[in-house]
């Protein structure tokens, strides 16, 4: 991994890198957790170009940093800086021509879409996470959180690393993807975005049910894609503490909701959110 400018805010130091020529960005709290205690570590997702994300991103770490965790991001294939594809480029355009004439987009462009980027993505994301995971001041377990779904659940199926994982149901999903899902088993907190018009909802709770994981709540939110409320942030905050940083158990109580899956719909006004 090759550190390549540093950059201190008041909050958070954040740290853009590069591995085998991917780019990437490391969020650390201003004191070195090395000379406390190393930090966790949350992946942070998204949907391509770390330039257009930036402020976003920071937003998000910067929750991370004031929860106690580490936050780290990769450039995905295709975006930003990266070559392009031009068969996703593409595949993206026959999407978006599909929903712009309200018809069905077919299985195969949202194939051709999104598996070859989760499978070139998914190796990436685990050797960024060996090169971090060196550091002194971070340390596992290691969360999920955000950005196209089928890599977040990719992520979640093959990195033992990974704890628990919030996935934001805010894109298409290949079959193969939603077959996958059933092997999931980590915890998971899912944001779904009711009215999101680029997102389909009965797709979105199909993968939902299929996901494996014994631990599963689904937040469903009125708004489109952009308006997850505010304070999806601090239930985000507080599902990782609860698996990155268990609390200690007491005999005989129970320490979380166990293994029911859990829905909740709200209705509240929305605000900028997480994606």
């Amino acid at each position: 991994m090759r550190l390549r400018t540093e950059q201190r805010h008041d909050d958070l130091v954040e740290t853009a890198f590069s591995l085998d020529d991917v780019p990437g960005i490391l969020w650390t709290p201003t004191i070195p957790a090395a000379a406390t205690t190393p930090s966790p570590l949350v992946l942070l997702g998204h949907p391509g170009d770390l330039s257009r994300m930036h402020p976003r991103l920071l937003a998000r770490a910067r929750s991370c940093v004031a929860a106690g965790f580490a936050a780290a991001t990769l450039e995905l294939p295709g975006t930003g800086e990266r070559p392009r594809h031009p068969d996703a480029d593409r595949a993206r355009a026959d999407l978006r021509r599909a929903v712009r004439a309200g018809e069905p987009v077919p299985d195969v462009v949202v194939d051709r879409l999104v598996l070859p980027l989760v499978e070139q993505a998914a190796p990436e994301w685990r050797a960024a996470l060996d090169a971090l995971l060196a550091r002194p001041d971070l340390r596992g377990p290691v969360a999920w959180s955000g950005g196209i779904i089928s890599l977040g659940v990719r992520m979640a199926v093959v990195e033992p690393r990974i704890a628990a994982a919030v996935l934001f149901a805010g894109s298409y999903v290949p079959r193969a993807i939603v077959e996958e899902a059933r092997t999931v088993t980590v915890p998971l907190l899912v944001l779904l975005q009711w009215d999101d018009e680029g997102n389909d909802r009965q797709q979105a709770l199909g993968l939902f049910e299929a996901l494996g994981s014994r631990e599963k709540t689904l937040h469903a939110n009125t708004g489109g894609h952009t308006g997850v409320p505010a304070f999806e942030g601090d239930d985000a905050a507080r599902f990782f503490t609860r698996h990155l940083r268990p609390a200690p158990e007491v005999s005989g109580q129970p320490t979380s909701l166990g293994d029911r899956p859990v829905t909740r719909r709200n209705t509240s006004a929305n605000a900028p959110g997480l994606r």
